[in-house]
């Protein structure tokens, strides 16, 4: 396949996957980048490089912190699966490209190429070799989930590609967004911010084994991942894309935090990153939020009304029951009082819906209008009930009967526990001959279900009843019983296993019973004797279980769920033994209300949220798996919850209809706020029966009558229907749940003697039958007739009666009390009066109801035409008692009554002032935030008030108050009135406008009375503002709070500019105000201008003119710092920031006071660190507040302001106009230069706020711009006039703009890609803008140069002001020289150049600027990290460029001399590149700095020597070489002579204190002393110790210290006699081959080892040295590679020494003197078959250097080859020999 080049290399984005089937094909996934650099002669295959995610393996190697390289695959792919994005240009520079050729090594320094074939002999079909491609492991998960998305749309043409911006570096990718950028940003941003989390800090997660912050990162990722899909696809609606954008925003930033990245503002509402485009204010204050917060603010008064619906649908139940069974749901508090409505669903044996024909949207109920304050003690409960038949005595019989038909001894009942069979009456024969006084209880209870059982089979003997089959199980496990044991009780255990439970634990109370059509009384005929002619079967409810889930806190979420409900029943039922009682009362009772509480309180203790659907379902809670257990015919619900929030569930549902249009509306028992829709809801609640010892039934004639039979009474039922005055039920009026029917008479379920019912009913009745409507109570005990009955009305001494509980006295049901006659006409009586112990029944009463009110006050006040006036006075009094929750219900009619009051005694001041305080009471509940009344009262205002001539009755009252505000009385109203001022002026203006129409239609004008009437009352408040009384603060205050809400009012009677100026006057009314009401004062001002009454440009501009008046006392210069000095700036901030948009001329005025401020603050304010925060802008005082989600910051808001503020006005388009004296300017112009540099050094806010950072850098840009022209134009003197020259000023500006066009926060090249992405969208290029800026005021300050200077130097000025700032600013010139930006570095050179010129000029001498240099690359080069233009050196290069010109001059002595300099900084250069960037390990780091100390002690850098100096000492010591770090610090010691008189100064780096030279050489010693003994280098430590006593005997005569050393000197000299010391190992390492550096190619070197390192291994650590060096046993010369020669040698000992003269010297010491100072090493020729007595042959090298050594090496300098006799072998053998044993008898 014949191939051919490409023109340019181009870059494609894979759109398909391919899968490779030959080994050089290159497998492909969706968004794959690929650079093509040929193609086939058809154009249907390409060649290329696939730029791949980089390994995670690379993390193991690679710099903490640093981004994993991307590696590289080559090989052929199909044209079809890739769309080329655009061509790369040939030439690297090129504006608006970047060539990223991967053909040329040069172009990829971040790539890794990897190959997957090993076998790389295959060719291609023309012969050319093939590139191996094989990716045999793409990590194709990780990748997945982290870098690539499914899926990627191409959405662009050929006519609308992104045209790309010049990139700032060439090489750098910027501009590089995809086609969806524009219409959705998410989709690159996500990819971006994926692709760098997986880069940089994927592989530090999983090394560092954080495996929490893992999950959460991967949880993220699959997060984003499918936010950036759905974008993509396009699935969303526009509500869901907004909440998705704000979501994925907010997950952006919590990923970022989690890797301690910098956090990036992002728009929540667009997903775009904040550029400097946009507001400084909205970016420094989502900045702010964004990185100190977890989650976006949410407002508390939005919270505080907003409404929560919880739509709840049943999708399943899970037991053994194969019964029919209701499931009641209703919302309750802790208490387990209810808080909605029940909503049932009625399932049948299959478990599905009861009636055929209901859909399935009737399993949903939505429960409305619950408030955040009802959230936070918030259950779902819901109770589970089955049908059971229990068949009744006839009537005759019931008579006669003294056995409990309910407990198994049944006279008159042919049936026990189910439906009757066939041979139904054998089987009651049977039981009829049971003696009742010794037969056990048993349950006469049946399922109604398929032959009424419920799993139990037919007995042997063919009896047709079905038993009910007893609980025997617990929460977790059910307890079994053995054979033994069921035989001990005597029964079997197939008897006791289908043994029905008690009556009375059968029986449990239901809020929910069946409709009066299914409580129906079935009747069958039965072939049985005539005394049992007729039997009933009734249908009842029974309870199986109760459960409950903690919803309170998932209801103020936003996202559905599956829940699972689990099902108890009270625990250790099934442990009762039923022979310890012989009656149902004294068996354990099913208080299911108890039941209820109980898991109520058992959950509470839990989250918020039950276990999904996914999860175990197993409790934790160990009390509640004591106080229950596990229903066995119901185990668990399987529910499905989703919250909604919403002010309207109707409109809810509108909006919503295909998700909520068939759920059940169930709602909330009450009012959650003012009602806003009419309701006349009563929900009555029956508790239970109470029946205190020897009670009695009461009774309307009798007095009291006696209770039935316990046995009669054992099982309660209780009925209700509403009747009227005479009798007459009211039809279907009862509705026991949301969904069903109305009942007329409503039966509950059966329940125990002891137990409550706890069913809420709601009534439904029309407004003429409330007031003459009673509620009727029958009591029963099942099977028998009514036994008692009950009643109360629901109307009591004219008003709707008490809301709260009341017992009500049970009256014995007979002929009397079945009539109205007999019990209404009777005395109503609570059971609380009566002192003869009665039996009562226990109910609860709600009104829900806008038309009816329980407060007789309120009553009589819409009543107020039956009243005198006096009485009418009384009642207006009384309005301020009534509570709020009364009042909001009957709001319109209140308000009706006060204003017909109002209006019909009108001129009457007394009922005036009195309905006006009235009407401020009422009001005030608008700020009641449990109600959100302030739209009813706009709406009653608007469209129901029709009362025209309260407008001066009103007004009159005002002004009363206003007349003597210092009144206490008044003072009070006065301070409430203000706070309803608006309200107040709505009424006022709306009966105006009605009163403007009467008047018309008669021909009156009352205009001019009216406004000046109006105007008065503004003039009377102004004069309040104006006093100095201390009791009118108060009063002062609530009226500045609320003023701005009274003008919007006046818009109808007043023109704008009219009340514009009120709003002036009334602010230059409070000019004098002090303390607290400054700040209420600027909060008005806030408000001003965020009042959309002055939205005109005219009023706008007035107030922007009056905002600059107002705010000047207030910010500005000052020495004292204080809390309310700092709050009054911030206020003053967020005043310019709601301004700011239409500033003009005022920023001249604004912008000293900003710098001024931000100035008082640095200087004089206080920083410290925060755990809280409040939020930036503030528009209400006081400030609200966060607490900061992680560590506390250095963190000053009003800094930050001030800055945000700064960067705000200095957008604004207008030129600075300062009308200052020179000085005064001069010093404005230091002080804004001094923020600007306090901004940039991160100052005002947190160094990681990025987006805010990299702003402020754009802004400060634009204001340099600014300042430079003012500098020009007024401080630039003619040089006649050189001497008013501002140096300083001039100094800071160029510092300042040094600073900014140098920082790091620009250097994109060295960013990530998330981040330079975000850098380059804020602020752009901000370097090139910079350059620009930096040529041109240079050059301003220079003079212009003669003609011969031009041909020169090609500098058209040169000198003048310019030499003032050699070296001053050669430092930041140089850094900036070093920059990769070419625009930036080529102005840099030029301005170097130009000092270069001036300082010869000057002092035909560099030195001064060279010493600059050496330091400013020192200093950069242990701060920060290198840079491609700082190993390539292109400065040099391009300052020889510009003096190239004046080399072609002969022997000229500044080309001279910049040669040298160059050649020094090249050198330089090299030795900094080498010491701070050595791969090559330790020892070679401690060579090179060895060379750059030697450089620097040249250069006669001193400081700069020392520093290296203990640098290498470091280096030593970490690598633990005690000796060499000792012979190191000498280096620094050999500085100093022993004078006791000479000073040497103090050292910042090391830290050493003035001192004499004596004494820091003395210091030096010491520490060298420390180190050689620790490294048992005694020869060194003796030679130090001699030189200190030698000084201190000689010299300074310190005699003590003279004994300590002899002293220790005797003790090291101990340790050499008595201390074997281990010699090191040395080798012999010689370097060959061309691949080694000059400094190390064909020289050879003695290398010290350690005593214990083997060959093996110190051959392993010089190939770690060099990796890709071979080892090598023969010389090799002149070839490519790298080749290591390794031998080891032996040090020589000094035989000529004269301890070898004398006889009896110890060993020890023999050794160490003749070992001492070692330079010479030797190794023995190896010659095999030479006979012992023959000579042989050894090589001995001597080192330039003596060990030990700095650099535990020397090089050979020297070879000698010694003949050795036989003798002289066999000696050195044998002492080789012993030595070798000595040392393992040792070991």
């Amino acid at each position: 396949m014949p191939w051919t080049p490409l023109p340019r290399i181009a870059f494609a984005i894979a759109i398909h996957p391919f899968d490779p089937t030959t080994r050089d094909d290159l497998p492909l996934e969706l968004g794959d980048e690929l650079y093509i650099i040929e193609q086939c002669c058809d154009g249907a295959w390409f060649r290329g490089y696939l730029v791949a995610p980089p390994s995670l393996l690379s993390g193991l190697t690679s710099t903490k912190g640093a981004t994993l390289e991307a590696r590289v695959f080559t090989g052929v792919f199909p044209a079809a699966c890739v769309h080329v994005r655009e061509y790369l240009s040939a030439n690297v520079g090129a504006a608006g490209t970047e060539d990223r050729s991967p053909t040329r090594a040069s172009m990829l320094p971040e790539f890794q190429f990897e190959d997957d074939n090993n076998n790389d002999d295959d060719d291609d079909d023309d012969g050319t070799a093939t590139e191996r491609n094989i990716r045999r492991s793409r990590h194709r998960s990780v990748r997945n989930s982290l870098i690539r998305s499914h899926q990627q749309q191409r959405r662009e043409t050929s006519t609308g590609e992104r045209i790309r911006p010049p990139a700032p570096v060439p090489m750098l990718k910027v501009g590089d967004e995809t086609a969806t950028h524009d219409g959705e940003p998410l989709v690159d941003e996500i990819a971006s911010c994926l692709r760098e989390w997986h880069a940089a800090n994927l592989h530090e997660l999983l090394l560092g084994k954080k495996y929490t912050v893992l999950d959460e990162v991967s949880m993220l990722v699959q997060q984003l991942d499918l936010s950036r899909r759905q974008f993509l696809n396009n699935v969303l609606t526009q509500a869901e894309v907004a909440k998705t954008r704000e979501e994925t925003v907010w997950r952006l930033v919590r990923g970022n935090k989690l890797l301690s990245r910098e956090i990036i503002v992002r728009d929540p509402a667009s997903g775009r990153i904040l550029t400097s485009e946009d507001s400084s204010v909205e970016v420094a204050t989502l900045q702010c939020v964004m990185s100190l917060l977890d989650e976006p603010p949410k407002s508390k008064a939005d919270e505080a009304t907003k409404l929560h619906h919880l739509l709840l649908e049943h999708k399943a139940h899970v037991g053994s029951s194969k019964d029919p069974v209701t499931v009641v749901f209703y919302l309750s508090t802790k208490d387990h009082v209810p808080v909605s409505e029940s909503y049932a669903v009625e399932l049948n044996s299959r478990k599905t819906l009861m009636e055929a024909g209901q859909m399935a949207g009737k399993m949903q109920a939505l429960m409305t209008d619950i408030s955040s304050r009802d959230a936070a003690d918030l259950f779902l409960v819901a109770r589970v009930y089955t049908n059971v038949t229990v068949v009744s005595n006839s009537p005759s019989k019931q008579q006669n009967s003294h056995a409990d038909p309910i407990n198994g001894n049944i006279n008159g009942s042919g049936v026990v526990g189910g439906t009757l069979k066939g041979n139904a009456i054998r089987a009651a024969s049977r039981m009829m001959g049971n003696n009742s006084s010794t037969s056990n209880y048993q349950s006469n209870w049946s399922t109604n279900g398929n032959n009424g059982g419920s799993g139990g089979a037919p007995s042997a003997n063919g009896s047709a009843e079905r038993k009910l089959k007893g609980r025997v199980s617990v929460l977790f496990n059910r307890p079994k019983t053995s054979g033994k044991d069921e035989q001990k009780q005597g029964r079997s255990p197939s008897s006791a296993e289908n043994r029905p439970p008690s009556a009375a634990a059968s029986l449990p109370s239901s809020p929910i019973n069946e409709n009066d059509q299914q409580q129906h009384v079935q009747f069958q005929n039965l072939e049985q004797p005539t005394e049992q002619a007729r039997q009933k079967k009734l249908i009842l409810k029974k309870a199986l279980g109760v459960g409950v889930l903690d919803v309170g806190r998932f209801v103020l979420q936003d996202q559905g769920t599956e829940q699972i409900m689990q099902i108890h029943i009270p625990g250790n039922q099934h442990n009762h033994d039923k022979n310890s009682s012989k009656h149902s009362h004294d068996l354990p009772t099913l208080d299911w209300d108890r039941i209820a509480k109980e898991v109520i309180e058992a959950r509470a203790g839990k989250s918020g949220i039950e276990e999904p659907v996914h999860h175990s379902h197993r409790s934790t809670i160990s009390d509640l798996r004591q106080l229950t257990e596990k229903a066995p015919k119901i185990d668990r619900l399987h529910l499905t919850l989703k919250p909604y929030t919403a002010n309207d569930a109707d409109e809810l549902i509108k909006s919503m209809p295909t998700t909520l249009s068939h759920a059940t509306v169930t709602p909330k028992i009450g009012f959650s706020g003012a009602p806003t829709k009419p309701r006349n809801d009563i929900y009555i609640t029956v508790t239970s029966a109470m029946f205190p010892k020897h009670a009695s039934f009461g009774h309307p004639r009798n007095g009291i009558s006696p209770l039935p039979s316990v046995s009669q009474f054992a099982h309660l039922q209780v009925t209700m229907e509403v009747r009227k005055q005479h009798g007459e039920r009211i039809a279907d009026c009862i509705f026991p749940s949301s969904h069903g029917s109305g009942q007329t008479v409503w039966k509950s379920a059966v329940v125990g003697r002891d137990e409550t019912w706890s069913q809420t009913l709601r009534l439904a009745l029309k407004d003429e039958d409330v007031q003459l409507a009673h509620v009727y109570f029958t009591l029963s005990g099942v099977p028998n007739p009514p036994s008692a009955m009950a009643w109360f009305p629901l109307w009591d001494k004219g008003v709707f009666i008490k809301d709260g509980d009341r017992e009500l006295v049970l009256n014995k049901y007979d002929d009397v009390t079945t009539s109205t006659e007999g019990y209404i006409n009777s005395r109503f009586t609570l059971a609380g009066t009566e002192t003869q112990p009665l039996a009562t029944l226990k109910v609860r009463s709600y009104l829900c109801s806008t038309k009816f009110s329980q407060d007789d006050v309120l009553f009589s006040l819409i009543k107020w035409r039956d009243y005198d006036l006096r009485q009418i006075s009384d009642i207006l009094k009384k309005v301020v008692f009534v509570t709020e929750t009364e009042i909001v219900k009957l709001l319109r009619e209140v308000f009706d009554a006060l204003f017909q009051i109002l209006t019909e005694h009108a001129s009457k001041s007394e009922i005036e002032d009195l309905v006006f305080n009235a009407l401020v009471t009422v009001l005030g509940i608008v700020y009641d935030r449990r109600f959100n009344m302030g739209p009813i009262v706009e709406d009653y205002a608007d469209n129901h008030f029709d009362y025209p001539f309260a407008t001066a009755c009103l007004l009159r009252s005002f002004t009363r108050l206003l007349h003597d505000p210092a009144h206490a009385e008044n003072s009070v109203r006065l301070r409430a009135t203000f706070k309803v001022g608006k309200h107040i002026f709505r009424f006022i203006v709306h009966a105006r406008a009605k009163q403007v129409l009467k008047e018309a239609n008669i021909g009156i004008n009352g205009s001019q009375s009216f406004i000046r009437d109006l105007q008065g009352v503004f003039k009377l408040l102004e004069q309040l503002m104006r006093s100095s009384v201390p009791r009118l603060v108060g009063s002062q205050t609530i009226a500045v709070q609320h003023f701005h809400t009274w003008l919007p009012e006046l818009v109808n009677v007043m023109s704008r500019e009219d009340i514009l100026l009120i709003a002036i006057d009334f602010m230059d009314s409070c000019a004098e105000v002090k303390g607290k009401l400054v700040l209420f004062k600027l909060v008005l001002i806030i408000n001003y201008s965020r009042c959309g009454l002055f939205s005109q440009p005219e009023d706008r501009q007035a107030l922007t003119v009056n905002t600059v008046r107002w705010l000047e006392p207030h910010w500005g210069k000052t020495n004292v710092v204080t809390q309310q000095w700092k709050e009054q700036v911030r206020l003053c901030c967020s005043i310019l920031a709601e301004q700011v948009d239409e500033l003009g001329e005022e920023v001249s005025d604004y912008i000293p006071k900003i710098v001024d401020s931000y100035r008082s603050i640095q200087l004089h304010g206080t920083r410290e660190r925060r755990d809280s925060f409040s939020m930036l802008f503030p528009k209400t005082y006081p400030f609200p507040s966060k607490p900061i989600s992680g560590d506390p910051i250095m963190f000053d808001e009003a800094l930050a302001e001030l800055s945000s503020i700064l960067a705000a006005v200095s957008n604004i388009p207008t030129s600075l106009h300062l009308v200052l004296p020179e000085e005064d300017l001069a010093e404005f112009l230091m002080d804004a230069l001094k923020v600007h540099m306090s901004i940039l050094s991160c100052e005002a806010y947190p160094d990681n706020w990025l987006s805010v950072h990299i702003y402020q850098h754009k802004s400060t840009m634009r204001t340099l711009e600014t300042l430079a022209g003012v500098l020009v134009e007024s401080f630039l003197p003619h040089p006649d006039d050189a001497d008013r020259f501002d140096m300083d000023l001039w100094q800071a500006f160029f510092s300042t703009l040094l600073r900014l066009v140098g920082s790091d926060a620009l250097a994109l090249e060295t960013f990530p890609e998330q981040k330079r992405r975000a850098v380059w969208k804020i602020a752009g290029d901000v370097r090139e803008h910079g350059a620009d800026l930096l040529r041109r005021t240079w050059e301003a300050i220079g003079w212009e140069t003669t003609q011969e200077e031009k041909q020169k130097f090609r500098l058209e000025k040169m000198g003048g002001y310019q030499v003032q700032y050699v070296p001053g600013l050669v430092a930041p010139i140089v850094e900036l020289c070093l920059s990769v930006h070419e625009g930036l570095r080529s102005v840099a050179v030029e301005v170097l150049q130009s000092m270069v010129v001036s300082e010869w000029t000057l002092s035909q001498d560099l030195s001064v600027i060279e010493a600059e240099m050496i330091d400013t690359l020192d200093r950069l080069f242990k701060s920060k990290h290198l840079t491609e233009s700082i190993t390539q050196k292109l400065f040099i290069a391009d300052l020889i460029e510009l003096f190239k010109p004046l080399s072609l001059t002969p022997n000229d002595p500044l080309s001279k001399t910049v040669g040298n300099l160059l050649q020094t900084m090249d050198e330089f250069l090299d030795l900094l590149v080498a010491v701070h960037n050595t791969p090559l390990g330790e020892a070679y780091q401690i060579m090179d700095t060895l060379r750059l100390m030697e450089f620097l002690k040249d250069m006669r850098k001193e400081d700069m020597f020392i520093r290296y100096v203990h640098q290498l000492v470091n280096v030593q010591l970490q690598a633990n070489n005690l000796v060499e770090a000792a012979l190191s610090l000498k280096l620094h010691a050999d500085l100093y002579t022993w004078d006791f008189n000479e000073k040497v100064p103090a050292l910042e780096d090391p830290p050493f204190p003035e001192q004499t030279a004596f004494e820091r050489r003395e210091q030096l010693y010491l520490e060298m002393i420390s180190y050689f003994e620790d490294g048992k280098s005694w020869d060194n430590a003796l030679d130090t110790y001699h030189e200190l006593a030698e000084n201190y005997e000689h010299i300074v005569f310190e005699y003590g210290k003279l004994a300590r050393c002899n002293r220790a000197m005797a003790k090291l000299q101990e340790e050499i006699l008595n201390t074997e010391r281990v010699e090191p190992k040395f080798y012999r390492v010689a370097y060959f081959g061309m691949g080694f550096p000059l400094g190390l190619r064909d020289r050879q070197f003695i290398v010290q080892a350690g005593p214990w390192e083997a060959p093996q291994s110190f051959a392993d650590r010089m190939l770690m040295q060099h990796p890709e060096a071979q080892i090598t046993e023969t010389a090799v010369d002149g070839v490519e590679g790298q080749f290591i020669q390794i031998v080891p040698v032996i040090a020589e000992m000094n035989c000529e020494h004269p301890v070898f003269r004398k006889q009896r010297v110890p060993a020890n010491v023999r050794q160490y003197l003749a070992r001492k100072n070692t330079r010479a090493f030797s190794v023995y020729h190896d010659q095999p078959d030479v006979a012992l007595d023959a000579w042989s042959e050894k090589t001995v090298f001597f080192t330039a250097e003596t060990f030990p050594s700095i650099l535990k090496r020397s090089e050979i300098i020297e070879t000698a080859v010694i003949g050795v006799s036989p003798v002289d072998r066999a000696i050195e053998e044998v002492s080789r020999r012993t030595k070798e044993l000595f040392e393992l008898e040792k070991s």
